[in-house]
């Protein structure tokens, strides 16, 4: 039975409720986690231990930190390849963009490929959780599917649905859509790790028809998730009024069909108003914060406090291709921007909640992963102290643990991480030299 000392930290409560955030942190300083088969079967100090056990340790030393594996509630899987492209909004970079980059998954080879190189970034950037948006074709998201199995990531995709508004050859039929992403859903949900998610891109490129036909599913099949965007942009929600006129809002145009529960996110949620708020909060969906997007393609400001307060629970993605990395550490870092610019600060342990146990709460996972709880899967993360010229010095000046963590939260990215374990076993070791 492999035991890991190093420091640990990890959320074991939402520091959102509480008055002292602190309160909801397990911190030990040389601290174990003992695995057996792939689970945590104790976590504690040291000291605990036999001499025997702890001198057989697997020791990461002094100026590293086990958390819990990391947790991404956005991205898109084939946008690997176009992540950092120059210039355009939402709808510009879609068309400039997007499409034509999915339209390559058409080769299954091509699909194979970069599924491969996904699911490596994921394991370098320490996250082993993820919630992704495949393309339309069905090949291709059997393809991120099968990848997935192989590496024993959890992994919930979906093949993008969309009908209107998009290149001929990137739409498909209301019915197709349905018969085919049923026949992906019958195969993967459930198997493994693995989970589905009925996918509307979103709704200016969903006919009533296609989100009809979505509902539909959700109705048939209780427990899959529901992935989508709201309120990105403000030239895409005048979009949505001008397609559904007689819906209230953005909001309602998912609601009237069935698509907003308590295993649903959407992205993003910018530009929300109250009355959709209300009913966000009223079905218990959950708003994917994508700071890194939001800013490289200039969407405007996720208004943290405003929607926190009307009771919607707030996650984080990366939302790679329009996001610029694939680290949470790094969205991490845009997030407090963008609270700062709104006169709201993000704590170290408010921040870790989201990219650990907040992301697995809002996906339903709370119980297998997330945080160092006894039975659960040993999904861990060992991040580095030192892992630059920067932070070694950043951290050398350092305090208290806060401050430390504060500094990994702002300068830390995929160098940041030393070593990934999924199930307990090595995922990803980062190259001895690289600092």
């Amino acid at each position: 039975m492999p035991v890991y000392r190093s420091r640990i930290f990890s959320p074991i409560a939402d520091p959102f409720e509480k008055l002292n955030p602190s309160s909801g942190i397990l911190d030990l300083r040389d601290g174990f986690i003992d695995v057996e088969n792939g689970k945590i079967i104790a976590v504690g100090s040291a000291s605990e231990l036999s001499e025997e056990r702890r001198k057989g340790a697997i020791s990461f030393g002094p100026d590293t930190l086990i958390t819990p594996a990391f947790i991404d509630t956005h991205l898109h899987a084939p946008q690997l390849e176009m992540i950092g492209s120059y210039g355009g909004h939402l709808l510009e970079w879609l068309n400039r963009y997007t499409f034509p980059t999915e339209r390559k998954f058409a080769d299954l080879q091509h699909a194979r490929k970069v599924a491969a190189e996904l699911f490596e970034e994921l394991r370098v950037n320490g996250t082993l959780t993820a919630l992704m948006f495949s393309t339309i074709h069905t090949a291709a998201t059997e393809a991120f599917f099968e990848e997935a199995e192989r590496t024993g990531f959890r992994a919930i995709i979906g093949k993008t649905l969309m009908d209107r508004n998009a290149p001929e050859w990137l739409m498909q039929d209301a019915e197709t859509a349905y018969e085919e992403s049923r026949a992906l859903l019958l195969k993967w949900h459930g198997r493994g790790l693995l989970r589905y998610a009925v996918s509307p891109r979103l709704a200016p490129t969903s006919s009533p028809q296609l989100l009809e036909h979505a509902g539909m599913l959700k109705a048939e099949f209780p427990d899959v998730y529901v992935q989508t965007h709201v309120s990105e942009n403000q030239l895409e929600v005048q979009w949505v009024r001008e397609l559904f006129p007689d819906a209230k809002h953005y909001v309602e145009v998912y609601d009237r069909y069935g698509l907003l529960g308590e295993r649903t996110v959407l992205a993003h949620g910018v530009h929300l108003s109250d009355p959709e708020l209300e009913v966000l909060h009223a079905r218990n969906a959950r708003l994917s914060h994508c700071p890194n997007s939001n800013l490289f393609l200039g969407s405007g400001l996720f208004p943290y406090r405003h929607v926190r307060d009307r009771g919607v629970a707030i996650v984080l993605g990366t939302d790679v291709g329009a996001g610029t990395s694939f680290s949470l550490l790094r969205t991490l870092s845009e997030a407090y921007k963008v609270l700062q610019l709104q006169g709201e600060r993000l704590s170290v342990h408010h921040g870790l909640y989201w990219a650990t146990l907040g992301g697995a709460t809002a996906l339903g996972l709370e119980q297998v992963v997330g945080n160092f709880e006894a039975g659960k899967d040993a999904d861990f993360v060992v991040l580095d102290f030192e892992s630059t010229p920067l932070l070694r010095l950043r951290s050398s000046e350092a305090t208290d643990l806060d401050e430390r963590l504060f500094a990994l939260m702002m300068l830390g990215d995929d160098r940041t991480v030393h070593a990934t374990y999924l199930a307990g076993e090595l995922a990803y070791s980062a190259p001895s030299d690289r600092a």
